[in-house]
């Protein structure tokens, strides 16, 4: 196991040769960086397997570790499939956009005109957008048990009232974005995994990203493993494909990034659609919240950044300021996303003004501030 000398020694060696030359780091370099960070963090969060990818200048580079399922000892690659969990929140936010970017709805609408279901409930008062940025008034993290299930979902939604004067606090919500998907698949016309699987996705170019692994693909897909190192993937839920039920490989994340870092390749709907997600709606501390994406300014510390990924801001609610009007990318932003389910655990980072992103996909849940720490000193290696 390196030693903690021994990782700052490769970080403090990084920065030495680097500094030395305009050049891109090279490959041995980068290797050196990455293994300094990940194996301390995977031997002692004891994960058996994990991804690393990273783009820089639009060139990928991909470094894996361990196995994707401890019986067969399969090794993870850059094709591996994990769960992404609340990662998936970002395409369900990208397949907003494209909608509202193709004329199908529109984020101020209110919720209850997309569905007549939901008239004469709460939903006659909040705007798609307040479900997409989790400021609906207080909808839990997650559906109660009782309420957890496709038949179900739906009359929780009618009868349930706001905590907190609506679009007054952030909540982050599972139900409030998955039912933001849901809404946005009925403008489309669709089920929301036909949506994604034939509008969204090969739209990207994603062709390794599916809410249902098919058979042909299965044995890419790694086992999750839970607090218990027992396997564990995970389980169906109400509202589970709009709001975590997303799986992907390194590969096809950082395509997903490459599209968020350079849109301009894309039809003018994805190029408004990606633009939606990066917008700024409001503020909480460091935070902006955009569609899915939360970003900060850039640099930012590393203390920062893992108190905007820490329990208490998914957990709890924090009061918001509005921007109005909403804020378009800035100069010298970082996006960012967490994703867990009970087996695997996920983080995404990329600053568009320096062309780079990290992609780092493991098959255990471990803490947020460790895979933040990976990305921070990553990303603050190779942009310095």
């Amino acid at each position: 196991m390196p030693s903690k000398l021994f990782s700052y020694s490769v970080f403090g060696l990084f920065f030495s040769t680097t500094a030395c030359s305009a050049a891109s780091p090279t490959d041995e370099q980068l290797q050196a960086l990455v293994n300094g960070v990940v194996t301390p963090v995977m031997q002692q969060q004891n994960i058996p397997g994990l991804a690393v990818a990273l783009t820089i200048n639009g060139k990928p580079h991909y470094f894996n570790y361990g196995v994707a399922n401890k019986n067969s000892g399969l090794k993870v690659n850059e094709n591996t499939l994990f769960e992404i969990g609340s990662l998936s929140k970002t395409f369900t936010a990208t397949l907003a956009g494209y909608a509202q970017a193709s004329g199908k709805l529109e984020l101020n609408n209110n919720a209850s005109q997309l569905l007549s279901d939901l008239r004469g409930s709460a939903f006659d008062q909040i705007s798609l957008l307040q479900l997409g940025t989790y400021t609906a008034g207080g909808l839990p993290l997650q559906f109660p048990a009782e309420a957890d299930s496709a038949d179900k979902m739906l009359g929780y939604f009618q009868q349930w009232r706001p905590v907190y004067p609506t679009g007054s606090q952030r909540q982050y919500s599972n139900p409030s974005l998955g039912l933001f998907g849901y809404l946005t698949a009925k403008s489309l016309g669709q089920p929301f995994d036909q949506a994604m699987g034939d509008i969204l996705l090969p739209k990207l170019g994603l062709k390794h990203t599916f809410i249902h692994v098919p058979d042909t693909q299965a044995k890419r897909y790694a086992s999750g493993y839970d607090k218990d190192n027992r396997p564990v993937r995970v389980g169906p839920g109400a509202l589970d494909s709009e709001a975590y039920g997303l799986k992907s490989s390194a590969a096809d994340m950082l395509r997903f990034i490459d599209a968020n870092l350079k849109p301009a390749h894309f039809e003018h709907s994805m190029q408004t659609a990606i633009a939606t997600t990066h917008t700024g709606y409001y503020t909480v501390g460091d935070m902006t919240q955009g569609l899915g994406w939360e970003r900060y300014a850039y640099p930012i510390s590393l203390t920062r950044l893992q108190v905007g990924n820490s329990t208490p801001m998914a957990m709890e609610p924090h009061k918001v300021q509005w921007l109005t009007p909403a804020q378009p990318e800035p100069q010298n932003v970082l996006y960012n996303k967490t994703g867990a389910t009970r087996g695997f655990g996920a983080y995404v980072a990329f600053v568009p003004s320096k062309d780079v992103g990290i992609v780092i996909l493991a098959n255990k849940n471990y803490p947020n501030a460790e895979r933040v720490k990976i990305a921070h000193t990553i990303l603050s290696a190779i942009t310095r």
